[in-house]
């Protein structure tokens, strides 16, 4: 488990159920438990109670949660708190930043990265939102606090959003807190905590067996003419919630030592098989490509002999590679705008056409009605929105023998579209245009799951035109 930490993340979407006096207090009773663990600990919630507990007065601070979603490593955040527990400092403007999260696995590839050891708790603010789904999908375990009926009802939404995700829901424990031992039931349950339990057993969640009392010492704790939050461990010894605290965290570290494989662990490890796979998809991908422009021949081999602008890919998989710059846009000069005259790099009209046709996505599909075969040209926006629609024929002696542009059009459809025997597939040919000095780079994950969207959309729109 050495460097990678084991996290606890404390969440409710109910306020007001001892949530943060038990993530910071449990971080305390744990460093006490065994001083050589490092036990961590930050918050999403904007009280500031984490700063207020574990921060010295006149302590430089550098950083914050806002900085650990943003990228910095979270070792670089973290600073030397009160009582050993080390603490990432708060932030106030996390509202304006999770808009712009969209993955709920963020922080568990920044825990897995984190070259940290011993225990991270998280403390969470009490919504559902991204950041809370983050904390809950990275931890290893999540304790989820219930002081009465309405709280016990909202854990099922933590219980519900597992079973959609596929994920474990033997990591969720509830804990009775904030408990009054004066009130009691006639009947089978006869206290708060016994009511709690059983409902919560009988709905099929875990429960475990220690609880949190409330305690009006507890409450002292938070306020007081210091403006700081005191520890219970060192400021309300002899009291029932001290005990059950002790309790409690020892559970707590038993779990933790009993883990042989942390998440951060085992997310590591899934991190090296995707990079492994990504790789291996990547190459193949580039082991597919043509060495040469269908439309001049030229080898890509040769250093500034052409440029690879396009990617071209068809339909059905049959065939991908790049195609030059210069060929491609002169052959859409000729065979749209009949245009059909070589250009120098400088003349106005090239400029133009080369700037608007990387800009945007084209379409070769061929079409045979029996008489006369021809091929239907879609222009879309890198959007895949379908701008135009031109068709014209395809014929194998171009009416114009000089017609150079035709025998090409004819001759890349052929090679890409064609099977063994010179017929044309059930396919259309798919036209990106790509960064020339990185052409490859269209064949990367992201990239290249993106192009498979638009294909698929200018698919479904060519199957509409039909």
């Amino acid at each position: 488990m050495n460097n990678y930490p084991y996290v606890i993340t404390v969440s409710s979407e109910k306020g007001g159920v001892g949530k943060t006096t038990l993530a910071t207090n449990l971080a305390v009773y744990l460093k006490a438990l065994r001083e050589e663990l490092p036990v961590a600990i930050f918050s999403f919630d904007n009280h500031f109670t984490v700063d207020k507990m574990f921060g010295f007065p006149g302590q430089p601070l550098t950083g914050s949660v806002e900085d650990l979603l943003t990228g910095v490593p979270l070792k670089e955040l973290l600073h030397i708190g009160q009582f050993g527990v080390e603490y990432i400092p708060s932030s106030g403007h996390l509202n304006d930043l999770k808009g712009g999260i969209r993955s709920a696995m963020l922080l568990a590839r920044l825990f897995a990265q984190s070259e940290l050891s011993g225990v991270l708790i998280v403390d969470t603010r009490p919504e559902l939102d991204i950041l809370t789904q983050n904390a809950l999908y990275a931890a290893d375990r999540v304790i989820i606090p219930i002081k009465d009926m309405p709280s016990m009802e909202n854990c099922k939404n933590i219980f519900d959003l597992f079973e959609q995700k596929g994920m474990n829901r033997k990591s969720l424990s509830l804990i009775p807190c904030l408990i009054d031992s004066r009130v009691k039931f006639d009947g089978l349950f006869k206290d708060q905590k016994s009511l709690l339990k059983g409902y919560a057993v009988n709905r099929g969640f875990r429960c475990y067996d220690n609880f949190i009392p409330k305690s009006p010492k507890v409450d002292s704790l938070n306020t007081n003419p210091d403006g700081r939050v005191y520890p219970i461990l060192t400021n309300a010894r002899g009291t029932e919630v001290h005990t059950q605290f002790a309790q409690f965290a020892r559970t707590v570290m038993v779990e933790y030592l009993d883990t042989t494989e942390p998440r951060s662990l085992l997310y590591q490890q899934w991190l090296l098989t995707e990079d492994r796979r990504k790789r291996d998809e990547f190459e193949m991908r580039l082991s597919g490509l043509k060495s040469h422009c269908l439309l001049c021949g030229e080898s890509f081999s040769r250093e500034g002999a052409v440029s690879r602008a396009f990617y071209f890919e068809a339909s059905d998989g049959g065939a991908c590679g790049h195609l030059d710059e210069r060929c491609f846009v002169g052959l859409l000069l000729s065979t749209i705008h009949n245009l059909d005259q070589e250009f120098s790099d400088d003349d106005p009209t090239w400029t133009m056409f080369k700037n608007a046709t990387s800009d945007a996505l084209y379409a070769l599909s061929p079409q045979d009605n029996g008489s006369e075969k021809s091929i239907d040209i879609y222009r879309f926006s890198l959007n895949g929105e379908l701008l135009t629609r031109k068709s014209y024929p395809l014929r194998a002696q171009p009416e114009e023998p000089l017609n150079r542009e035709a025998n090409r059009l004819h001759s890349l459809v052929l090679e890409t579209l064609a099977d063994q025997e010179g017929v044309l597939r059930d396919a259309f040919l798919f036209i990106h245009p790509v960064n020339a000095e990185k052409p490859e780079a269209i064949l990367a994950e992201e990239q290249y799951r993106r192009f498979n969207r638009l294909k698929q959309l200018v698919a479904e729109q060519l199957a509409d035109h039909e």
